[in-house]
């Protein structure tokens, strides 16, 4: 099994690039099918969950290649069917996001129930309530949700949260529906809002964009566009706390920083400089960590995406104990065991993480549950003394591109180890010229 061996101690100096957003990517992918012209689609992270989205799709008969590097052509001319893969589909939640978008398509769609990480119960009920009012019949058969339309309706669709997934299923379900769609309490994260922007350069009508209330209205089809998916604010935030944690000084490059306003707020609080300059960002510590106290929120609020590392860094503050709750997910702390494990003096009580620092950490084998507890386990042992052994490091593939290499770049050692019948994932491979 590969490891990464992780030997702490070292500040994080330089300059480190983002990558695409996962979050934006896997929806845009999903929204190729919509049509049967060209979709190029640029900024496309090199992750485990890509490979898993471009395989899926071309199992159902879409046309995926690279054109470079960072660039997919999709053409979805040749769908096939619309049956999704169970036994990929279980690997990520995110190729529930098919269903909108095949039912919108072929007028039936058949899902299996959503895997990947295992963080609390991320409900599809909402999805299948929204797509339910736009007419169609929605079934759970043998642990796969089938859905039949002969065709979608416009409704007025009111989410009693708001729902990452289940509202861009819907704007997904709703672009070519027959007339108005109206979505209330719609969740407004920069993916949703990435997402919006490239159904409507394909001839979708949205209102609304970036706000809690969005307006639909079904045209007949929709055409082929091309489109450059937003950096990942989760990855420029991840790597913001682990410069802070180690006391590095580091710029962020190619970020958004608007979309990480209330993280900037909260490193503030916590004693860390930051020069915000648009479209990257200045992150130094160069004195010690202050607690803060921090609740997870849907966005413009603190991420749910970022509330494990974060609770890396604060066993390095002082003043605590502090207080990291959690708001979205209920099941979102499986990081800390393992955060115990490099001795954190950290407790979960109900939905809160309980953190007291500053605590020196030593290194360990710790194994990655899930993809932000990734990420929290990768800041703990930057800052530990010793190595630290990290297992089950699929799930960082699946989220951060290179992150060995952008490590490296800010002066860490670090080092991958490839397991006996690991082969590195080449993406290359999903595609054919």
């Amino acid at each position: 099994m590969a490891q990464l061996l992780i030997e702490g101690g070292t500040r994080l100096v330089g300059r480190v690039p983002i990558s695409g957003s996962k979050n934006a990517v896997l929806p845009i992918l999903a929204a190729c099918l919509l049509t049967d012209e060209e979709c190029r689609i640029k900024n496309v992270p090199r992750i485990e969950d890509v490979y898993t989205m471009t395989k899926l799709l071309m199992t159902m008969g879409v046309d995926v290649r690279w054109l470079d590097p960072h660039q997919l052509q999709v053409n979805a001319a040749g769908l096939a069917h619309s049956d999704v893969l169970t036994t990929m589909a279980s690997r990520m939640r995110a190729s529930f996001l098919l269903m909108g978008p095949l039912l919108a398509r072929r007028g039936e769609a058949r899902v299996a129930k959503p895997g990947g990480d295992d963080i609390g119960m991320r409900r599809v009920e909402q999805h299948v309530t929204g797509l339910r009012k736009m007419g169609a019949s929605v079934d759970l058969e043998n642990g796969e949700y089938v859905a039949r339309a002969e065709r979608l309706d416009a409704a007025t669709i009111v989410l009693d949260m708001p729902t990452v997934t289940g509202t861009e299923n819907l704007m997904m379900a709703a672009a070519t529906a027959e007339g108005i769609t109206t979505i209330h309490n719609a969740a407004r994260e920069p993916h949703v809002v990435d997402l919006a922007l490239f159904l409507g350069k394909m001839g979708a009508r949205i209102t609304g964009i970036g706000t809690d209330i969005l307006q639909i209205e079904g045209v007949r089809e929709l055409s082929g566009a091309s489109h450059r998916v937003i950096a990942d604010n989760i990855e420029g935030g991840t790597y913001a706390i682990a410069i802070a944690a180690t006391g590095g000084e580091a710029v962020i490059e190619d970020l958004e920083t608007g979309d990480l306003r209330v993280l900037i707020l909260k490193l503030r609080e916590a004693g860390v400089e930051i020069e915000d300059q648009v479209h990257s960002m200045w992150v130094h510590r160069n004195g010690p960590l202050q607690a803060v106290d921090v609740t997870t929120w849907p966005h413009p609020g603190f991420p749910t995406d970022l509330q494990a590392p974060f609770v890396s860094l604060m066993t390095q503050a002082q003043g605590g104990p502090c207080y990291v709750s959690e708001a979205v997910f209920e099941n979102r702390f499986q990081h800390v065991p393992e955060l115990r494990r490099l001795g954190a003096d950290v407790y979960v009580e109900g939905r809160s993480a309980i953190v007291t620092g500053p605590t020196p950490l030593h290194g360990a084998t710790v194994t990655v549950p899930d993809i932000r507890s990734g990420a929290a386990l990768v800041v703990a042992a930057l800052c530990a003394e010793g190595t630290t052994a990290l297992d089950n490091i699929y799930h960082l593939d699946r989220g951060y591109q290179d992150i060995v290499g952008k490590l490296e770049g800010l002066g860490a050692h670090i080092t991958r180890v490839a397991g006996e019948a690991e082969t590195r994932p080449d993406l290359s491979r999903v595609v054919g010229d």
